[in-house]
């Protein structure tokens, strides 16, 4: 026992140290020759790193704002009142999470611009001299972000109001407080918890987003690293750059831990639904409309106007490119899901059998998720550069003159796995802890040895969780923007990249397909959250 106790440690311990080299690789690049570097960075600072930085302090700030009002508001309408629609709306207002960031981002630019059809039927309406709000801003990132990422929120604060105690709701009604003063006084605080996850989650995707800043132009770290990189061709201030998001991401994920953590708040023992608050008049049909102009512009409209840009260029674009965009695209999630399915399983196992170190391990392994692509690539590509030379100096061929890992498929995938690692570990681990741990002792018992007992016995049982665990892989993968970008290797482009390609040249129509694509794919899912939801008696099914 105490050698297969050692060995899940090791397996452990191995599996945190991929995840953990490449960030140590971006935190050391300060320490390499700066020469080079240095000039880069005199530019930078010269140039654009105050308005970088001022820029990603804005876009969080106002998504945080934003996503805390929607999502929280959203979820105490569908939780705990009634009117028109609820119950559609209920799973409806999950679907956003299928769309792109940087895919709604390109829909509403190509609406509402100054040549968009908006703004030119306005202008034929009223004249030249019409006033709207431009949509390349700093409101308008924050809106278009916001409108993807608040279902983080949505969920996680209706699980809560939902499952809170009836009676704290009850006594508030009891004492004479009207809806607003128990959300304000009683759910909100009871739900705080839920709530900073939620939002949490919205940031460490805002920090972590290329695509839609790119379309929009406006520059954050995420930016600059791409730019330092491919602009200046110079990876050790992208590293520094890289590691500087590091380090904020690390801060906010520190914070995040350490608020959940200091608030505890007791649940009553009784889980039954409270009585919902009945919406009369005016409050009625103003739910309605708060709902369904927040699904509207976060799903609806950008699901219709990508399909109209679609049939216009369908003729042309779905050729032999396309469905070669799709089969890499395809493909590299597919493998990306085997390895993390692979990995996630003996992480999960390691946890329950390999004591405490195993259990560090896998806090290490798991947290890439909650770092930026592009921090990853970046970092991958360093270590992959310095095994590279090393292998070559020690006499082993490479191509074009001195690339044995870096720009090949397996470093776009290590950095895959890395990132989303912990997307495939959440429900293999949840499917583990249900299975009793009576069943592999019982087959230890008969002579199994653990291989054995894995096959036959975990495996089987932990069917739905793989499924999900891959399934959530694959499309997070298709979905990944800047990890791909920076790492891909030559003839590699997927969906995303194309999206990318072709906003860049204001060709909205051309990234339509693509766009479509990846959101259908991300519908899985998203189907697959709103069933496990009504199936655990917190909303109705859809």
């Amino acid at each position: 026992m105490p050698g297969r106790h050692r060995r899940w440690q090791a397996a452990a311990v191995m599996l945190a140290m991929a995840v953990a080299v490449p960030l140590l690789a971006v935190l050391s690049a300060w320490g390499g020759p700066g020469d080079a570097a240095g000039e880069v960075w005199a530019h930078l600072f010269d140039t654009v790193l105050g308005e970088v930085a001022a820029n990603t302090v804005w876009l969080l700030l106002g998504v945080g704002v934003v996503v805390t009002v929607v999502g929280v508001g959203l979820a105490w309408l569908v939780a705990m009142c009634d009117f028109p629609g609820r119950r559609v709306f209920d799973w409806a207002l999950m679907l956003p999470l299928a769309v792109p960031a940087y895919v709604l981002a390109f829909v509403a630019v190509g609406l509402l611009d100054y040549a968009g059809p908006l703004q030119s039927a306005l202008r034929g309406w009223f004249g030249r001299g019409v006033w709207f709000p431009p949509i390349r801003s700093t409101g308008g990132v924050i809106a278009v972000m916001a409108l993807t990422l608040y279902p983080y929120v949505y969920m996680l604060a209706r699980a809560s109001f939902l499952t809170q105690g009836r009676g704290a709701l009850e006594a508030a009604r009891s004492l004479g407080l009207g809806p607003g003063a128990a959300f304000f006084r009683v759910a909100v605080p009871g739900a705080r918890p839920a709530i900073v996850a939620g939002v949490a989650l919205a940031l460490m995707e805002t920090l972590a987003d290329f695509g839609t800043v790119a379309i929009f132009n406006y520059d954050t770290f995420t930016t600059a690293i791409y730019k330092a990189w491919f602009g200046l061709f110079n990876l050790q201030a992208a590293a520094q750059l890289a590691s500087l998001l590091l380090i904020l991401t690390l801060c906010a994920l520190t914070a995040e831990r350490r608020l959940r953590g200091r608030a505890r708040y007791a649940e009553s023992g009784n889980r039954g639904r409270a009585h919902r608050y009945s919406l009369q008049g005016g409050r009625k049909w103003a739910a309605v409309a708060f709902a369904a102009a927040v699904l509207a512009a976060g799903f609806v409209i950008p699901l219709t106007q990508l399909g109209v840009w679609a049939w216009e260029v369908i003729g042309q674009d779905l050729d032999s490119r396309y469905w070669g965009l799709l089969g890499r695209t395809l493909a590299l999630g597919g493998i990306t899901a085997a390895v993390t399915v692979a990995a996630a399983i003996l992480l999960a196992l390691a946890r329950r059998r390999g004591g405490a170190v195993a259990g560090a391990a896998v806090t290490v392994a798991t947290m890439g998720y909650a770092l930026p692509g592009s921090v990853l690539a970046v970092g991958v590509m360093l270590t992959l550069t310095t095994v590279d030379n090393h292998l070559l100096s020690l006499g082993w061929g490479g191509v074009a003159g001195g690339q044995i890992l870096t720009g090949t498929v397996a470093a776009l995938v290590f950095a895959y796995a890395a990132r989303f690692l912990a997307v495939a570990y959440a429900p293999i681990d949840s499917g583990l802890a249900r299975i009793r741990a009576s069943l592999s002792e019982a087959a230890h018992g008969l002579g199994s040895k653990t291989a054995a007992v894995v096959w036959r016995v975990y495996l089987p049982l932990l069917r739905p969780g793989l499924l999900a665990a891959a399934l959530l892989a694959l499309v997070d993968v298709m979905k990944e923007m800047p990890a791909t970008m920076l790492l891909r290797p030559f003839g590699w482009d997927t969906l995303a990249v194309r999206i990318y390609e072709m906003t860049s040249e204001g060709e909205w129509e051309r990234a339509a397909l693509p766009a479509l694509t990846l959101i259908l794919i991300g519908l899985a899912p998203v189907v697959v959250l709103v069933k496990r939801s009504a199936a655990a008696g917190v909303g109705p099914r859809p």
